[in-house]
Protein backbone atom coordinates (compact mmCIF):
# COMPACT_ATOMS: atom_id res chain seq x y z
CA UNK A 1 0.00 0.00 0.00
CA UNK A 2 3.23 2.45 0.47
CA UNK A 3 4.20 1.76 -3.08
CA UNK A 4 0.79 3.38 -4.64
CA UNK A 5 2.54 6.48 -6.02
CA UNK A 6 -0.97 7.43 -7.93
CA UNK A 7 -4.76 6.76 -6.97
CA UNK A 8 -7.01 7.16 -9.75
CA UNK A 9 -10.30 8.24 -7.47
CA UNK A 10 -13.70 8.45 -10.05
CA UNK A 11 -15.83 11.46 -8.79
CA UNK A 12 -19.86 10.91 -9.38
CA UNK A 13 -21.15 14.52 -9.75
CA UNK A 14 -24.65 13.54 -8.99
CA UNK A 15 -23.73 12.85 -5.24
CA UNK A 16 -23.06 15.57 -3.03
CA UNK A 17 -20.61 13.66 -1.00
CA UNK A 18 -17.45 11.26 -2.37
CA UNK A 19 -17.12 8.30 -0.15
CA UNK A 20 -14.46 7.50 -2.39
CA UNK A 21 -12.40 10.45 -2.06
CA UNK A 22 -12.69 10.15 1.79
CA UNK A 23 -11.15 7.13 1.40
CA UNK A 24 -8.47 8.26 -0.99
CA UNK A 25 -7.41 11.12 1.19
CA UNK A 26 -7.26 8.70 4.25
CA UNK A 27 -4.90 6.93 2.26
CA UNK A 28 -3.22 9.43 0.41
CA UNK A 29 -2.96 11.30 3.66
CA UNK A 30 0.01 8.36 4.94
CA UNK A 31 1.33 7.32 1.38
CA UNK A 32 1.97 10.83 -0.16
CA UNK A 33 0.55 9.21 -3.20
CA UNK A 34 -0.72 11.81 -6.30
CA UNK A 35 -4.65 11.92 -6.43
CA UNK A 36 -6.16 11.89 -9.52
CA UNK A 37 -9.83 12.81 -10.02
CA UNK A 38 -11.86 11.85 -13.04
CA UNK A 39 -15.28 12.25 -14.01
CA UNK A 40 -17.01 9.85 -16.36
CA UNK A 41 -19.50 11.91 -18.42
CA UNK A 42 -19.34 12.80 -22.30
CA UNK A 43 -22.58 15.03 -21.57
CA UNK A 44 -22.07 17.69 -19.34
CA UNK A 45 -19.39 19.84 -18.33
CA UNK A 46 -17.98 20.01 -14.54
CA UNK A 47 -14.54 21.77 -14.71
CA UNK A 48 -15.88 23.56 -12.26
CA UNK A 49 -16.43 20.91 -9.40
CA UNK A 50 -13.32 19.17 -10.53
CA UNK A 51 -11.39 22.74 -9.75
CA UNK A 52 -13.27 23.06 -6.75
CA UNK A 53 -11.96 19.46 -5.38
CA UNK A 54 -8.61 20.59 -6.74
CA UNK A 55 -8.43 23.72 -4.81
CA UNK A 56 -9.95 22.42 -1.74
CA UNK A 57 -7.40 19.34 -1.99
CA UNK A 58 -4.24 21.58 -3.01
CA UNK A 59 -5.10 24.04 0.45
CA UNK A 60 -5.09 20.50 2.79
CA UNK A 61 -1.73 19.47 1.25
CA UNK A 62 -2.40 16.83 -1.33
CA UNK A 63 -0.89 16.22 -4.22
CA UNK A 64 -4.02 16.36 -7.30
CA UNK A 65 -4.60 16.70 -10.56
CA UNK A 66 -8.26 16.57 -12.17
CA UNK A 67 -9.73 14.99 -15.79
CA UNK A 68 -13.14 15.02 -17.34
CA UNK A 69 -12.87 11.75 -19.94
CA UNK A 70 -15.42 9.17 -22.13
CA UNK A 71 -15.06 6.40 -24.13
CA UNK A 72 -17.84 4.08 -25.08
CA UNK A 73 -18.86 3.06 -21.23
CA UNK A 74 -17.76 3.64 -18.02
CA UNK A 75 -15.46 0.94 -17.37
CA UNK A 76 -13.56 1.43 -20.31
CA UNK A 77 -13.34 5.18 -19.96
CA UNK A 78 -11.88 4.45 -15.76
CA UNK A 79 -9.51 1.44 -17.47
CA UNK A 80 -8.31 4.10 -20.20
CA UNK A 81 -7.36 6.65 -17.54
CA UNK A 82 -5.58 4.27 -15.20
CA UNK A 83 -3.48 3.18 -18.14
CA UNK A 84 -2.81 6.70 -19.33
CA UNK A 85 -1.67 7.87 -15.59
CA UNK A 86 -0.14 4.60 -14.40
CA UNK A 87 -2.42 4.93 -10.95
CA UNK A 88 -1.50 1.44 -8.86
CA UNK A 89 -5.14 1.60 -7.14
CA UNK A 90 -8.54 2.99 -8.40
CA UNK A 91 -11.20 3.95 -5.69
CA UNK A 92 -14.80 4.08 -6.56
CA UNK A 93 -18.34 4.38 -4.41
CA UNK A 94 -20.64 1.60 -5.48
CA UNK A 95 -23.81 3.13 -5.48
CA UNK A 96 -27.12 0.57 -5.24
CA UNK A 97 -29.09 0.62 -8.51
CA UNK A 98 -32.87 0.02 -6.26
CA UNK A 99 -33.48 -1.26 -2.98
CA UNK A 100 -34.62 -4.86 -4.88
CA UNK A 101 -30.76 -4.82 -5.87
CA UNK A 102 -29.63 -2.89 -3.33
CA UNK A 103 -26.25 -5.44 -1.94
CA UNK A 104 -25.58 -6.68 -6.04
CA UNK A 105 -22.72 -4.79 -7.94
CA UNK A 106 -23.68 -2.70 -10.70
CA UNK A 107 -22.54 -4.54 -14.63
CA UNK A 108 -20.08 -1.31 -14.05
CA UNK A 109 -18.76 -2.28 -11.28
CA UNK A 110 -18.39 -6.17 -12.19
CA UNK A 111 -16.57 -5.31 -15.76
CA UNK A 112 -13.82 -2.53 -13.47
CA UNK A 113 -12.87 -5.42 -11.18
CA UNK A 114 -13.14 -8.24 -14.13
CA UNK A 115 -10.37 -6.07 -16.38
CA UNK A 116 -8.77 -3.46 -14.35
CA UNK A 117 -5.53 -3.66 -14.50
CA UNK A 118 -5.05 -2.47 -11.11
CA UNK A 119 -6.14 -3.05 -7.56
CA UNK A 120 -9.33 -1.44 -7.14
CA UNK A 121 -11.25 -0.63 -3.99
CA UNK A 122 -14.90 -0.54 -4.06
CA UNK A 123 -16.63 1.92 -0.96
CA UNK A 124 -19.91 0.18 0.02
CA UNK A 125 -20.27 1.97 3.13
CA UNK A 126 -19.85 5.08 4.79
CA UNK A 127 -18.55 3.09 8.42
CA UNK A 128 -15.22 4.86 8.99
CA UNK A 129 -12.49 3.00 8.76
CA UNK A 130 -10.22 4.55 11.52
CA UNK A 131 -10.06 2.36 14.74
CA UNK A 132 -12.36 -0.40 12.54
CA UNK A 133 -11.29 -4.17 11.76
CA UNK A 134 -9.69 -5.09 8.59
CA UNK A 135 -10.27 -8.71 7.39
CA UNK A 136 -7.91 -10.27 4.92
CA UNK A 137 -9.65 -13.17 3.05
CA UNK A 138 -7.16 -15.94 1.75
CA UNK A 139 -7.00 -19.45 0.80
CA UNK A 140 -3.81 -21.28 2.03
CA UNK A 141 -5.17 -24.54 0.67
CA UNK A 142 -4.29 -23.08 -2.83
CA UNK A 143 0.03 -23.33 -2.56
CA UNK A 144 1.00 -22.44 -5.76
CA UNK A 145 3.26 -19.67 -6.19
CA UNK A 146 0.54 -17.55 -7.81
CA UNK A 147 -1.43 -17.92 -4.85
CA UNK A 148 1.53 -17.63 -2.37
CA UNK A 149 2.57 -14.06 -3.81
CA UNK A 150 -1.47 -13.53 -3.98
CA UNK A 151 -1.67 -14.24 -0.04
CA UNK A 152 0.99 -12.53 0.89
CA UNK A 153 -0.09 -9.42 -1.26
CA UNK A 154 -3.42 -9.86 0.69
CA UNK A 155 -2.07 -9.57 4.07
CA UNK A 156 0.61 -6.99 3.42
CA UNK A 157 -2.09 -4.29 2.35
CA UNK A 158 -4.21 -5.66 5.21
CA UNK A 159 -1.04 -4.91 7.54
CA UNK A 160 -0.86 -1.45 5.70
CA UNK A 161 -4.64 -0.19 5.48
CA UNK A 162 -4.54 -1.71 9.84
CA UNK A 163 -1.65 0.61 10.11
CA UNK A 164 -2.94 3.89 8.85
CA UNK A 165 -6.48 3.63 10.20
CA UNK A 166 -5.01 2.58 13.81
CA UNK A 167 -7.33 -0.42 13.28
CA UNK A 168 -6.87 -3.86 13.99
CA UNK A 169 -6.54 -6.98 11.42
CA UNK A 170 -7.88 -10.26 10.66
CA UNK A 171 -7.28 -12.91 8.72
CA UNK A 172 -9.58 -15.93 7.29
CA UNK A 173 -9.22 -19.13 5.41
CA UNK A 174 -12.06 -21.33 4.51
CA UNK A 175 -11.27 -25.06 4.71
CA UNK A 176 -12.86 -28.27 3.33
CA UNK A 177 -15.12 -30.72 5.25
CA UNK A 178 -13.34 -33.09 5.95
CA UNK A 179 -13.69 -36.59 3.53
CA UNK A 180 -13.40 -40.20 4.76
CA UNK A 181 -12.28 -41.29 0.88
CA UNK A 182 -9.46 -38.87 1.10
CA UNK A 183 -5.90 -39.69 -0.46
CA UNK A 184 -4.20 -37.91 2.13
CA UNK A 185 -5.27 -38.81 5.71
CA UNK A 186 -4.74 -34.87 6.69
CA UNK A 187 -8.01 -34.36 4.72
CA UNK A 188 -10.39 -36.86 6.56
CA UNK A 189 -10.41 -35.37 9.89
CA UNK A 190 -11.37 -31.45 10.57
CA UNK A 191 -9.06 -31.49 13.09
CA UNK A 192 -6.43 -32.12 10.93
CA UNK A 193 -7.19 -30.05 8.72
CA UNK A 194 -7.33 -27.47 10.43
CA UNK A 195 -4.12 -27.56 11.98
CA UNK A 196 -2.52 -27.59 8.81
CA UNK A 197 -4.02 -24.24 7.26
CA UNK A 198 -2.54 -22.82 10.90
CA UNK A 199 0.52 -24.48 9.89
CA UNK A 200 0.37 -22.61 6.47
CA UNK A 201 -0.77 -19.45 8.53
CA UNK A 202 2.83 -19.21 10.96
CA UNK A 203 4.88 -17.23 9.05
CA UNK A 204 2.41 -14.20 8.17
CA UNK A 205 1.25 -14.34 11.73
CA UNK A 206 4.92 -13.86 12.90
CA UNK A 207 5.52 -11.37 10.23
CA UNK A 208 2.60 -9.09 10.75
CA UNK A 209 2.11 -10.04 14.57
CA UNK A 210 -1.49 -11.56 13.74
CA UNK A 211 -2.36 -13.64 17.36
CA UNK A 212 -4.19 -16.81 16.89
CA UNK A 213 -7.40 -14.89 17.81
CA UNK A 214 -7.48 -12.80 15.03
CA UNK A 215 -7.14 -15.63 12.74
CA UNK A 216 -10.12 -17.29 11.78
CA UNK A 217 -9.56 -20.74 9.86
CA UNK A 218 -13.33 -22.30 9.57
CA UNK A 219 -14.99 -25.12 7.91
CA UNK A 220 -17.16 -24.63 4.74
CA UNK A 221 -17.72 -22.39 1.74
CA UNK A 222 -16.21 -18.89 1.45
CA UNK A 223 -18.57 -17.42 -0.11
CA UNK A 224 -20.80 -17.94 2.93
CA UNK A 225 -18.13 -17.43 5.21
CA UNK A 226 -16.19 -14.35 4.42
CA UNK A 227 -19.39 -12.34 4.52
CA UNK A 228 -20.87 -14.23 7.48
CA UNK A 229 -17.01 -13.21 9.42
CA UNK A 230 -17.26 -9.83 7.84
CA UNK A 231 -20.36 -9.13 9.45
CA UNK A 232 -20.01 -10.58 12.52
CA UNK A 233 -16.21 -8.76 13.33
CA UNK A 234 -18.22 -5.53 11.91
CA UNK A 235 -15.22 -5.18 9.51
CA UNK A 236 -15.11 -1.81 7.55
CA UNK A 237 -12.86 -3.38 4.81
CA UNK A 238 -12.19 -6.49 3.43
CA UNK A 239 -9.53 -6.96 1.27
CA UNK A 240 -10.04 -10.49 -0.99
CA UNK A 241 -7.38 -11.52 -4.42
CA UNK A 242 -8.48 -13.21 -7.52
CA UNK A 243 -6.53 -15.89 -9.19
CA UNK A 244 -8.01 -15.75 -12.79
CA UNK A 245 -7.64 -17.67 -15.77
CA UNK A 246 -5.26 -16.13 -18.36
CA UNK A 247 -5.24 -16.34 -22.55
CA UNK A 248 -8.86 -15.58 -22.30
CA UNK A 249 -10.60 -12.49 -23.53
CA UNK A 250 -10.38 -11.56 -20.49
CA UNK A 251 -10.00 -12.28 -16.90
CA UNK A 252 -13.03 -14.12 -14.99
CA UNK A 253 -13.36 -13.46 -11.48
CA UNK A 254 -14.75 -16.83 -10.32
CA UNK A 255 -18.45 -17.24 -8.73
CA UNK A 256 -17.09 -17.42 -5.21
CA UNK A 257 -15.51 -14.06 -5.53
CA UNK A 258 -18.55 -12.46 -7.13
CA UNK A 259 -21.09 -13.94 -4.32
CA UNK A 260 -18.55 -12.60 -1.89
CA UNK A 261 -18.83 -9.16 -3.37
CA UNK A 262 -22.40 -8.70 -3.81
CA UNK A 263 -22.68 -10.13 0.04
CA UNK A 264 -20.53 -7.98 2.23
CA UNK A 265 -21.29 -5.27 3.40
CA UNK A 266 -17.83 -3.70 3.98
CA UNK A 267 -15.60 -1.97 1.89
CA UNK A 268 -13.90 -4.20 -0.70
CA UNK A 269 -10.42 -4.16 -1.86
CA UNK A 270 -9.64 -6.59 -5.01
CA UNK A 271 -6.21 -7.23 -5.61
CA UNK A 272 -4.93 -9.58 -8.97
CA UNK A 273 -1.67 -11.16 -9.06
CA UNK A 274 0.58 -9.51 -11.30
CA UNK A 275 0.20 -12.28 -14.41
CA UNK A 276 -3.00 -11.19 -14.21
CA UNK A 277 -1.92 -7.32 -14.36
CA UNK A 278 -0.05 -8.03 -17.04
CA UNK A 279 -2.43 -9.87 -19.09
CA UNK A 280 -5.41 -6.96 -18.60
CA UNK A 281 -2.40 -4.29 -19.17
CA UNK A 282 -1.75 -5.80 -22.66
CA UNK A 283 -6.09 -6.32 -23.39
CA UNK A 284 -5.91 -2.64 -22.65
CA UNK A 285 -3.63 -1.57 -25.23
CA UNK A 286 -5.33 -3.37 -27.89
CA UNK A 287 -8.59 -1.89 -27.25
Amino acid sequence: MNEIGKILVIIEPEHSESLALKRAKLIAGVTDAHLHLLVCDRKHEHSALLSLLKEQLLADGYSVSTEQAWSNNRHETIIDVQQAEGCALVIKQHYPDSPLKKALLTPDDWKLLRLCPAAVLLVKTATPWTDGVILAAIDVGNLDNEHKTLHAAIVDHGFDIASLAKGQLHVISAHPSPMLSAADPVFQLKETIEARYREQCKAFQAEFDIDDSRLHIEEGPADVLIPHAAHKLRAAVTIIGTVARTGISGALIGNTAEVVLDALESDVLVLKPQSIIDHLEELASQE
